[in-house]
């Protein structure tokens, strides 16, 4: 066996292109901008950008383009951008979509290294729109010309330096360590309200738009290696290039954390699919296993996404699990414990010496344990003092602080104090959770300003504790190699072409293990017995070779699921049981379903194990995915499975594993053996290796696959191959 170390686009065949990122400066760093249908009548969008552009101080020029006006905003306006005197970096279209593919022509003519489209009317509409975007991007095919939209909102910058806000929303947040991307312009302007009211500071923001050219992945890119930025939140409708966004997502989430909110969870699958893994790769399944093979988070709210903004954007990442609550407060503090727990934090106990330091200086009626209860007449200096005393413990790594306001005591003095002892102990995270008897609390306004993240609910502060320590204990871990198997290809390559020249899709039983048995994954003993003269004695036969008990199994081309009509019997123990079953499934099958019978599959009874699945699809403008899980009859219904874009490396694969609900199970539970998680691990790998040498192959289920303590075993498997 050789290893490939994953370094090159090379390991990633499907969909990549190389992209040089630098040319977003002139998007994202222009000198000299040029808005092209800027506007003198308010409240325009044409009025609003070159209004936002002047009114927050972009540091570079400004030339309004517009025919029938001189003037724009105080501004000398320039009847076409070909008549404007200076190179102009960045051109900002905002004229109806009948006129774009005019003015993009004359922008790319003058020599205008960027362009945001923020007109609509394109490929969002169909019909017409499809053919003008067609147009608008063959007009700029190969110029170096780099394009956002059509259909967006615009983009922002807010270092110092540049003070870009090419949008037209109302308002622009602050500067702080947080990169935006907005697939939808009214999300957009939502984000951005939002960010702005928690005090959340954005270094960049873009809407893509329709993402004729630049796209989330090259802003992943840009953004990997860009200091002002420390994390990436992305509300997104569709994951363009998802071989690209793994392999991006990977290497920026080795620096910096990447939240997703994506939307279109419930959109069911256009192709019908013969397979378990086609069936379940319909489903959302395929965007949480591409969002966790690039390392991101993923978010299922706007709002959850701005909870981890908050807690990632202003606090260090716990050393630990080991988590302290400090409440005045009973019911908050359980709740928070309860949440806690529930995603996977340990409310820990505290020292001694800690909890002595707390019985010294609070009231008797006081919890000093694990959480902390201050009880309803706790002031701020007491709050302060109980703060302290936690993060000072050593088998503490985050606190989190609840608040609810009773009468006499401010809540603003209470925030202060927490901001008092967050700056006294800036190694460990601490997050407070405010909750107002009516409405908006107060106290968070001080919170926020302080760098505190704050909540007004105690399950969102756990969660977002939560992907804290998550993503901390993915931090450093090796993104894992492309291993290679020695794969007898030519043996795959002839039984796929058999099925071909049989006229059929679907690839025979028999060739089916036989193809696993190509790949290297261990079958279980077996023997297939066409259907004609002697099939009872020839049946027999091949039982007595193999051994009894068996398996027997009525093949048909026309039933992928045997239990479901009676065509399985399993533990036949002697012929006269093997004549018996033969004679009970040829009329379950043919005579009372219908169905005909090519022949009969005879198996060893396989060792007893715990059944998994491992399977392949292939999604249209996709690589293949790979799927791991619980296996047998239910695998449909209870969904305990995940998927990994291919190629799927060692990494990959160990996650897949333990990343199943059932992973308990695999290690083994009321005095079982653990089950070989490396042989479960090799045959991912090895499906992830025949999928990538043979694209022939549509969808695969291996089911079950049976884990044992030693090796797994394929009892049956299931391949079609495409048209």
């Amino acid at each position: 066996m050789t290893c490939v170390a994953l370094a090159s686009p090379l390991e990633y065949p499907y969909e990549f292109r190389e992209v040089d990122v630098k040319t977003l400066d002139s998007i994202l760093r222009p000198g000299s901008i040029a808005v092209v249908g800027a506007s003198r009548r308010q409240g325009s969008i044409g009025w609003q950008i070159l209004h936002n552009l002047l009114t927050y101080g972009f540091q570079g020029a400004v030339y309004p383009v517009n025919p029938r006006s001189p003037t724009v905003h105080s501004v000398r306006s320039y009847p076409s951008i070909a008549d404007i005197p200076e190179q102009i970096d960045l051109a900002i279209v905002v004229v109806p979509a009948s006129l774009v593919l005019e003015v993009v022509g004359a922008c790319r003519d003058a020599g205008v290294k960027g362009i945001i489209v923020i007109t609509a009317g394109f490929k969002e509409i169909g019909g017409k729109g499809v053919e003008r975007e067609r147009d608008l991007d063959a007009a700029l095919r190969d110029s170096g010309v780099r394009v956002v939209g059509p259909n967006c909102m615009g983009v922002m910058n807010t270092a110092p330096d540049v003070s870009l806000n090419a949008t037209f929303a109302p308002s622009m947040p602050p500067t702080g360590p947080v990169a935006l991307i907005s697939q939808s312009g009214a999300m957009g302007v939502s984000i951005l309200d939002h960010a702005e009211s928690l005090g959340i500071g954005i270094s960049q923001f873009v809407s893509v738009g329709n993402k004729m050219d630049v796209s989330g992945n090259d802003l992943l890119e840009y953004w990997k290696d860009d200091d002002a930025t420390g994390l990436v939140l992305m509300y997104l409708e569709n994951i363009g290039n998802p071989a690209r966004f793994v392999r991006v997502g990977k290497a920026i989430t080795q620096k910096k954390p990447l939240f997703i909110v994506k939307s279109g969870r419930t959109g069911a699958g256009a192709r019908a699919a013969s397979s378990h893994t086609g069936a379940l790769a319909q489903t959302d399944l395929v965007t949480d296993s591409l969002i966790k093979q690039a390392g991101a988070i993923r978010a299922e709210t706007v709002e959850e996404l701005f909870d981890y903004a908050m807690a990632f954007g202003n606090q260090p990442l716990p050393k630990g699990n080991r988590v302290a609550i400090v409440t005045n407060a009973g019911g908050p503090g359980i709740i928070i414990a309860d949440s806690c727990e529930a995603k996977n934090l340990e409310v820990a106990p505290l020292t001694e010496e800690t909890r002595a330091r707390l019985s010294a200086r609070l009231p008797e009626e006081a919890s000093v344990r694990n959480p902390v209860d201050l009880i309803a007449s706790a002031n701020a200096e007491s709050y302060e003092y109980a703060l302290n005393c936690v993060l000072d413990d050593p088998g503490i790594d985050a606190v989190v602080a609840a608040f609810v306001p009773p009468l006499g005591i401010l809540a603003r003095d209470v925030a202060n104090a927490i901001v008092r002892a967050n700056a006294a102990h800036q190694e460990k995270p601490l997050l407070a959770v405010l909750m107002g008897k009516q409405g908006l609390p107060a106290g968070l306004a001080e919170l926020h300003g302080a760098d505190v993240p704050a909540y007004i609910f105690p399950e969102s502060a756990a969660r977002a504790l939560s992907a804290m320590w998550r993503y901390a204990q993915e931090l450093g871990r090796p993104v894992g190699e492309v291993r290679s198997f020695e794969i007898d290809d030519t043996e795959v390559s002839r039984l796929i072409a058999a099925t071909r020249e049989a006229g059929s899709t679907k690839m025979s039983e028999a060739d089916s293990l036989r193809v696993l048995e190509a790949v290297g994954i261990d079958v279980v003993p077996w023997s297939f017995v066409e259907r004609g003269e002697s099939l009872v004695e020839r049946t027999q036969k091949a039982a007595g070779e193999i051994g009894y008990p068996v398996a027997l199994k009525a093949v048909s081309p026309e039933v992928s699921h045997k239990s479901d009509i009676g065509g399985i019997e399993i533990g036949v123990s002697s012929d006269a049981e093997c004549a018996a079953s033969i004679a009970r499934m040829i009329d379950r099958v043919t005579t009372q379903a219908g169905y005909p019978i090519e022949g009969f599959l005879v198996q060893k009874m396989a060792e007893k194990g715990l059944e998994t699945i491992v399977g392949t699809t292939r999604n249209p403008g996709m690589s293949p995915m790979v799927m791991f899980g619980l296996g047998g009859i239910y695998v449909e219904v209870m969904r305990d499975v995940v998927m990994r874009l291919c190629p799927v490396t060692d990494s990959d694969a160990a996650r897949m594993v333990r990343e199943v609900k059932m992973y308990r199970l695999l290690e083994g539970v009321r005095g079982e053996a653990p089950r070989d998680l490396d042989a479960l691990e090799g045959v991912i790998q090895r499906v992830s290796e025949l999928c990538a040498n043979h694209p022939e192959i549509a969808e695969m289920d291996i089911n079950p696959l049976v884990s044992l303590a030693t090796g797994a075993t394929a009892v049956d498997a299931r391949i079609r191959i495409e048209e």
